[in-house]
């Protein structure tokens, strides 16, 4: 995608010399990353020798790995639980909050990083890869693995809604590459098919509903839970909101029991505490060596976010922490925001925007702290859910920045497009939690709500991501954005999205609705063959005459 039209000129920078790299790389505009903190490519060629190269490579991996677990975590631990909060709050219904706010928290991962993609004219193709990549992936992989897990009859009404929803928003995302431009009115009217989609939701929830309290008149108690835990209905399936019980165990990581006798230093060690020693005993192993590796980051994150859980009788209140937060939060927005450009500005030539953040959250938290107490929540702790809310949406987008910029660097280096690194590196990335999560979910008899998760959090993700980066990225230029398509790889990632869509709206019908480890080896055997064209089309063995 570019406004211009133009090809990125930094590919050619490993043609070249690798003495003449550095400079080539200097002068070219299209070698330097406009978001993230670190010019990756100045990195490689000018700042770490030749020889170093493959070092290099390895090292950016494993930080790539460190960028999706905080992308990870900051959406699965602390964006998502206080948008919960929020919506909670606002005393939203299950169906509304569960394809509004927390389809949001499920999908805030891909959906940033398709808008830091979107953002510079280069890495669109990693935005369109990896949402079509991850669509493939969760619509075959993590399904088939579900299947094969717990084979189970699907709710037929919600699957077919999402999956012509689904294959609606595929088709106008082809149209859109297929015509190599979009305008505003469009990009406007494709995000307005996510409203159609939240409408519809909503109005046959309620059509269904009522219609079993008809039924169920006789018995209305009955009938009112079952309102909104209806077996056949798929609406209320988001992780994030069936997550009441799940999050709210999860939860307990960074909410240990304690008593009224506990000063305030004892609450504050142990709110900074992500291992709950009674989950960590009937664990196994594999869990235990991934806590540890990933406890120095969920120490870190809970020292700046804070998590509002409307399910506990405290509601998470931790008063030495919060008012830390009061601090750090702010500060790590400033810091964080546009990779911290906001941050190091002057005001009026003297005072700098970081330094009086920090004076401010000094000032709040110094009052909160002496105006509160250790037991009980204060009125306005709601408010820390917006907080927490705000502060890990900007984190979560600066890593995602950061990813983009990393793979449009591994990109350069090991001459790969963006559309294959999208399909591959940065959709496994943003997918693999959710591929653990359905398919625990499935193991726990739930196969149903996996399987809804599955398709109702990719429509979400696909409109949001194409259509609000198209959006900004309008915005930002003033003009309409026209897409670069990456050759045959491009048109088979769509086509192999699509084909797997109609398959399923065909196959699943005929076998009366029915996923069983059949259709489960069906769909991986699907995604391998696929993954196998995709690659041997980036390497030139499949082409166009």
């Amino acid at each position: 995608m570019s406004p211009n039209g133009n090809v990125d000129q930094c590919d050619v920078v490993m043609n070249l010399s690798a003495v003449d790299r550095c400079s080539f790389v200097k002068k070219t505009p299209d070698c330097s990353m406009e978001d993230g903190f670190i010019n990756y490519l100045y990195l490689a060629f000018c700042l770490l020798p030749p020889n170093l190269t493959p070092l290099t490579i390895t090292f950016c991996i494993i930080w790539l790995l460190c960028l999706f677990v905080i992308l990870g975590l900051a959406a699965s631990k602390f964006f998502c639980p206080n948008l919960s909060a929020i919506s909670t709050s606002l005393h939203l219904t299950h169906n509304v909050a569960g394809v509004t706010f927390l389809a949001l928290g499920n999908g805030a991962p891909d959906i940033f990083s398709a808008v830091a993609a979107f953002s510079h004219p280069h890495t669109a193709g990693l935005a369109i890869g990896a949402l079509f990549g991850a669509g493939i992936f969760v619509t075959t992989v993590v399904a088939g693995s579900v299947a094969l897990v717990n084979p189970f009859p699907v709710a037929s009404r919600p699957f077919l809604r999402d999956v012509i929803f689904y294959m609606a928003a595929v088709f106008w995302t082809f149209v859109m590459l297929y015509r190599g431009s979009t305008t505003l009115g469009e990009t406007l009217g494709y995000l307005s098919l996510y409203g159609v989609y939240v409408l519809t939701v909503i109005i046959s929830a309620y059509i269904y509903n009522r219609q079993k309290l008809l039924r169920n008149m006789s018995d209305h108690n009955v009938a009112h839970v079952q309102e909104f835990h209806s077996s056949d209905s798929s609406d209320d399936d988001f992780p994030c909101l069936t997550g009441g019980t799940v999050q709210h165990e999860d939860g307990s990581e960074y909410s240990l029991l304690q008593t009224h006798s506990e000063s305030t230093s004892q609450i504050f060690l142990s709110s900074l505490n992500p291992i709950d020693n009674r989950k960590w005993r009937r664990k196994s192993r594999r869990w235990k060596v991934l806590k540890v590796l990933k406890t120095p980051i969920e120490v870190l994150l809970l020292l700046c976010i804070p998590v509002v859980d409307p399910d506990r009788a405290d509601r998470n209140w931790k008063r030495p922490l919060n008012c830390l937060h009061l601090i750090t939060a702010p500060l790590v927005c400033v810091l964080t925001f546009q990779s911290g450009t906001y941050g190091s500005h002057m005001i009026q030539g003297e005072l700098p925007v970081w330094l009086l953040t920090l004076l401010l959250g000094l000032f709040l938290s110094a009052i909160v702290f002496f105006t509160t107490k250790n037991e009980t929540p204060p009125k306005y702790h709601p408010l820390f859910a917006l907080m927490g809310f705000a502060v890990s949406a900007v984190l979560i987008s600066a890593a995602a920045s950061e990813v983009v910029s990393l793979l449009h660097m591994l990109g350069v280096v090991l001459s790969l497009s963006n559309t294959v690194l999208g399909l591959t590196l940065l959709a496994w990335g943003n997918s693999i939690g959710d591929c653990f999560a359905d398919i625990t979910i499935a193991r726990q008899g739930y196969p149903r709500m996996a399987i809804s998760a599955c398709f109702g959090g990719i429509i979400f993700n696909m409109l949001f991501g194409v259509g609000l980066g198209c959006l900004l990225q309008m915005l930002k230029t003033q003009s309409n954005v026209q897409f670069e398509s990456e050759g045959l790889l491009m048109w088979i990632l769509a086509g192999a999205l699509g084909l797997s869509l109609v398959l399923s709206f065909i196959i699943i019908p005929l076998r009366q609705f029915h996923m069983d480890r059949a259709y489960g080896v069906f769909l991986l055997v699907f995604y391998a063959i696929f993954l196998l064209i995709a690659l041997l089309t980036e390497f030139g063995q499949i082409h166009m005459a």
